[in-house]
């Protein structure tokens, strides 16, 4: 009799224990690839960079205005970046919508939070094996993005050496290193929005609102950055690794914006997490009318990261020497100049020139915002630059002038206006087919967060 009792009240306990997280885990993670959405997008994510890699190569024009647009036809890990700078923009945050962003909302949508607690026995569980589901899937997609644009450029143009933001030539070795690594700080920011995506899904509950939260959050973060804003501000939020990846195409690597960026995004990534955590081990289950948080989302979810983000200014504006909008004629003035030696030496091995080095040009620039009665100092596209160099053996002092577009993140655009031998279009046959001259436009890039004096 002890002995049949002893196993009835085992069998209850083992009943009433909750499901181990890995098993809860799978399936929340087949419930996320069953639905035809995801495998549709985890498909795409897989198949269609490649394809508009290799569609591009081949295409009469070329995204010049995008970042490393205008190498594509050079280099195939030109191609991942361009893809890279699109998915930083509207991809990622989208994706992180689609997934994280409905992984509980279904849930209400459907009604099926009370069969899913029997089942599981433990709110803290299902809370984890969804989170980690989401990131599962998002984490699959970013690799197929990756996978896919750096497959298609290498197919259609090649690995040869790929162009930095300094004028330097990076060995293909060299640049596939700083492609994944790229991709991988974009991963990061991801987080982030998937974190945000999380918490609007659990605080707004079936409304679709819920679902747009990391695009709305993206979109607005898109418009805040094209504002002159200070740098610390800028730095502060959760988007800047999203371009801050860019520093690592220069030499010496403008590291200072990227750890910053990345350490905001895990910020933001462990904050909106546990926001997120609270609200749905708080909620009552048992409410069959719950239709999301209402005003606690405001209290609970937004305003603590605003306090973030505040308190995120502080920390950077306190130990950082840049101060206003970090872009300063000195600083463009070396990037110009440096740039511009690497392409020189660039374009005289495509021309087949005596070859010199960047101490024997001497290369040195000079800017002017707007004219006299601008502050040299802050984006905008009224920036003029004169470059000169020295030829060894040569008495004249070589010129050339250029046009810059300078944005509110640091990167530039400078075109050249001057005799096509020098800084103008004119083709340049090199090993991979007919290429602008190096010299006509040039990408760079201001460190920000650097000090002018440095």
């Amino acid at each position: 009799m002890t002995t049949a009792t002893q196993r009835v009240r085992a069998e209850a306990t083992t009943r009433t224990r909750p499901a181990r997280l890995a098993g809860v885990y799978r399936f929340e993670l087949v419930k996320l690839l069953a639905q035809w959405r995801t495998r549709i997008v985890l498909a795409a994510c897989w198949l269609l960079p490649g394809i508009f890699v290799a569609a591009a190569t081949h295409a009469s024009s070329q995204p010049t205005d995008t970042v490393f647009g205008r190498w594509m036809l050079a280099t195939g890990w030109a191609g991942a970046l361009v893809v890279l700078s699109f998915c930083c923009t509207w991809a990622l945050p989208l994706l992180t919508a689609l997934v994280a962003g409905d992984v509980f909302a279904t849930e209400d949508r459907l009604g099926t939070w009370r069969h899913l607690l029997i089942a599981v026995r433990s709110p803290h569980r299902i809370f984890a094996a969804k989170a980690l589901s989401s990131i599962t899937v998002i984490a699959a997609m970013v690799a197929g993005l990756a996978a896919s644009s750096i497959a298609g450029g290498l197919a259609a143009v090649g690995d040869h050496p790929l162009v930095g933001l300094d004028g330097r030539s990076l060995e293909p070795g060299h640049a596939a290193r700083l492609v994944l690594l790229a991709w991988a700080c974009a991963s990061v920011a991801t987080l982030a929005f998937a974190a945000v995506g999380l918490l609007g899904s659990v605080a707004l509950g079936r409304s679709p609102m819920g679902l747009l939260v990391p695009a709305l959050l993206a979109l607005l973060l898109q418009l805040v950055q094209l504002l002159p804003l200070p740098v610390a501000v800028r730095m502060a939020l959760p988007s800047e690794a999203f371009l801050a990846w860019r520093g690592l195409f220069t030499t010496p690597a403008q590291t200072g914006p990227l750890v910053v960026g990345l350490v905001v995004s895990l910020v933001w990534t462990l904050v909106a997490t546990a926001l997120a955590y609270l609200l749905f081990v708080r909620r009552d289950f048992t409410d069959l009318a719950y239709d999301g948080a209402g005003r606690r989302a405001l209290l609970t979810g937004a305003l603590p990261l605003v306090v973030v983000t505040a308190l995120s200014v502080g920390v950077i504006a306190a130990v950082t020497p840049a101060s206003g909008s970090g872009i300063e004629r000195t600083k463009l003035e070396h990037s110009l100049a440096t740039s511009y030696a690497h392409l020189y030496r660039l374009q005289a091995r495509e021309l087949h020139r005596p070859d010199v080095t960047e101490a024997q040009l001497r290369t040195a620039a000079s800017c002017d915002k707007g004219g006299s009665l601008v502050q040299d100092s802050g984006p905008g596209n009224d920036w003029r630059c004169v470059v000169t160099w020295h030829i060894p053996g040569a008495v004249a002092v070589g010129s050339a002038t250029y046009q810059l577009d300078v944005t509110a993140d640091g990167r530039y655009v400078a075109d050249g206006d001057g005799p096509k031998e020098v800084n103008g279009y004119f083709p340049v046959r090199t090993a991979t087919g007919d290429s602008p001259n190096p010299l006509w436009q040039v990408d760079g890039l201001v460190d920000l967060l650097s000090s002018s004096k440095g």
